[in-house]
């Protein structure tokens, strides 16, 4: 079922969909709370993880005949209060529904951002309260600088628990079945999707 975010006006600000009418398709922006936050392009570090886990997302869901999508960014994921571009974004097959023509209404299943310098702050406080509060039930935190990788998972409670990786060290979904991430795939210089598929026996 879909849970789609009501529109929101602020009297001291823009609504979403003004700022949907405003922006166009090579504007790196955010809405929060009426006020439109532009954000930094990405670096290329920031590229090859985030390509990395688009692909190797995409062809595990396919292989696996899940009838979910995987969405490169970036696209607006609109939340009761914000709308944020995560990086990577999956939606199971039952809320397909979500994806409109310009943006995601509602929470993704999974999103995922790749974290730079500038936005560790925005990645671990901000974003992590509104994808919490409005329902995404795993946000997954890359940080290549800091070469670190965190899944978190929606509770029951309605609240974040951090996913635990074992030794050796793995990021696990639960959203999407039996699908494991080696941390040490994303750091390399450029990372290869085929690593991915060879040790999940795919190819």
């Amino acid at each position: 079922m879909s849970m789609a975010a009501p529109a929101v006006r602020h009297p001291h600000g823009i609504s979403f969909e003004d700022f949907l009418a405003t922006i166009d398709e090579d504007t790196l922006a955010e809405w929060v709370d009426g006020e439109v936050l532009t954000v930094n392009p990405p670096a290329k570090d920031h590229i090859g993880i985030s390509n990395f886990l688009s692909a190797a997302l995409r062809l595990y869901v396919g292989l696996k005949n899940l009838g979910g999508v995987v969405i490169h960014g970036p696209v607006q994921m609109k939340l009761p209060s914000s709308s944020r571009q995560p990086d990577v974004i999956y939606l199971r097959a039952e809320n397909l529904d979500r994806w409109k023509e310009h943006f995601v209404d509602g929470p993704a299943d999974i999103a995922i951002e790749i974290v730079s310098p500038e936005s560790r702050k925005r990645d671990r406080t901000e974003k992590y309260r509104e994808y919490q509060q409005g329902k995404v039930r795993e946000y997954w935190l890359i940080d290549p600088a800091q070469r670190t990788a965190e899944i978190y998972r929606l509770s029951e409670a309605g609240t974040y628990d951090r996913a635990p990786q074992g030794d050796p060290p793995r990021l696990r979904s639960e959203v999407i079945p039996d699908l494991w991430i080696d941390p040490a795939w994303l750091w390399a210089p450029m990372p290869d999707e085929k690593i991915a598929f060879k040790e999940w026996g795919l190819i």
